[in-house]
């Protein structure tokens, strides 16, 4: 009855039923809430029902790390190589600002047409299925079958769910453009992808010339520091959506990023010392 009674509370208040075996005694009780509190979603029906029938979250966590990694990593390597030349502040101004918005445009056209490919892709293979099953419809349901017996449906039960996928046409292309073509449910937004690139290459790239802007003393030195920073913060923003560890996904980053700027410094200063 408690169990039944507590369920009920916090379906009314909206957050969800309480995990399984709720009436145990402590600690194993402190362990399951902690790890119910954890889960990535809800698993009741209606939210299962919301997440799953509506179309797929589209992410552009990776054009927005590619663009600020990629934004940082030039820009800084622009500011050791005029450092290790010793050249005046005002050409890392002037370099930098030039790479902030050439380099970045750059990167968002190219990473929109890529994203507008994808799109080509989806739609092709889509008319291409569309074709192949007004014209071997037949052929066509023998693919299906041959899917649905690799997911381990077989018999009566193999001839009722191809039946049912093949009965709504609009299905029946989707399945097989996940399948047969490996494409997603559904393409991400080219302008969302370019944007996401560029706005993160800007604000990420800005990051090494501001003590340069400011005119601080030691600008190098603060500059370096910053970016050091900036390639941890990174690295521990994409570790929220990987296995690793944040502190491992900063460390690497924090290690490609200052390869990169010691490669570019050592080439300046001897670009430097070749040219007199």
């Amino acid at each position: 009855m408690g169990t039944e009674w507590a369920l009920d509370c916090r379906s009314k208040a909206g957050t969800g039923p309480l995990p399984p075996h709720a009436d145990d005694p402590e600690p194993e009780v402190a362990e399951r809430n902690r790890q119910w509190e954890n889960m990535d979603h809800d698993h009741t029906h209606e939210a299962i029902r919301q997440r799953l029938t509506g179309e797929p979250h589209q992410s552009y966590l990776r054009d927005w790390v590619y663009g600020g990694i990629d934004g940082i990593a030039t820009t800084f390597a622009i500011v050791t190589g005029v450092v290790g030349a010793h050249l005046s502040p005002r050409v890392i101004l002037i370099l930098g600002g030039a790479n902030l918005i050439a380099d970045g445009f750059a990167m968002a056209a190219g990473n929109y047409l890529a994203t507008r490919s994808e799109h080509e892709e989806f739609h092709h293979a889509e008319a291409v299925e569309l074709r192949h099953i007004k014209a071997f419809p037949e052929g066509e349901r023998e693919e299906v079958s041959e899917i649905l017996r690799g997911l381990g449906i077989v018999g009566d039960l193999l001839d009722r769910v191809v039946a049912a996928v093949t009965a709504d046409r609009d299905r029946w292309v989707r399945m097989m453009l996940r399948y047969e073509y490996g494409l997603p449910a559904a393409v991400r937004s080219p302008w969302r992808a370019a944007g996401s690139t560029f706005s993160a290459f800007l604000l990420c790239g800005l990051v090494p010339l501001v003590p340069f802007v400011a005119g601080l003393n030691s600008a190098f030195s603060v500059a370096s520091t910053a970016t050091g920073l900036m390639f941890i913060l990174i690295g521990a923003l994409k570790s929220r959506w990987s296995v690793q560890s944040w502190w491992r996904s900063a460390l690497a980053t924090l290690a490609i990023g200052g390869g990169a700027a010691a490669v570019a410094y050592a080439i300046g200063a001897w670009l430097r010392n070749l040219t007199g």
